[in-house]
């Protein structure tokens, strides 16, 4: 008889199921609204090389950007390297750190990548951070595009296709001895892409 009251008195296993989903979607509801309408946005975005999210209208609705210090790097690297470029020039230039992050034959993170051979002479992978100059932040919307591509980069929301593994680039003002050996992937504005004989296996 005890049982029995306390068997009509527990809620069904049925009961307890659908309470646990309400409170399942309520939560995603609220993950939701607090992730802002710009990331979800970017959630659906098409992923071929034209998509929209290599356009101005895109980046410009993106909320401001910041992070840590990887971020900072990246930031960094696309002003010094690619801020007059396009926007999807810029992505591609940091396809190309990220595509070394990723190879193995690298740095293992993007500061390492950047800063590689720095205070070498010669043998540092990025002229601007061993050319002597004090590296400046003088253009604040530069900055400010730069580093909205730097932080949708390393969330991954970049369909990194665009220079089809490339691990080098140079403008079309010099041609470095190495780009007659390696594998031309890319021309995106005024920057010419290349890959080794080896590829990132992200982009096999």
């Amino acid at each position: 008889m005890i049982l029995a009251a306390a068997i009509v008195a527990s809620p069904s296993f049925a009961e307890r199921s659908k309470d646990a989903a309400q409170a399942l979607v309520a939560q995603e509801q609220n993950g939701l609204a607090s992730a802002g309408q710009s990331h979800l946005t970017s959630l659906v975005t098409p992923v071929s090389r034209n998509s929209a999210i290599y356009n101005a209208s895109w980046l410009n609705a993106q909320d401001e950007a910041s992070g840590g210090a990887q971020w900072e790097c990246l930031a960094e690297a696309l002003y010094f390297e690619a801020r007059g470029e396009t926007v999807k020039g810029q992505f591609a230039v940091a396809e190309v750190i990220i595509n070394r992050v990723k190879s193995g034959r690298f740095p293992d993170s993007v500061c390492g990548v950047i800063n590689q051979g720095t205070g070498k002479k010669y043998q540092c992978q990025f002229t601007y951070t061993c050319d002597g100059i004090p590296e400046r932040i003088r253009e604040p919307r530069a900055w400010d595009r730069v580093g909205k591509v730097a932080r949708a980069i390393l969330d991954g929301r970049a369909p990194m296709n665009l220079t089809d593994g490339a691990t080098h680039y140079h403008t079309t003002a010099v041609r470095p001895r190495w780009s007659r050996t390696y594998t031309k992937t890319a021309a995106i504005g005024v920057h010419l892409f290349y890959r080794h004989t080896w590829r990132v296996s992200s982009n096999s």
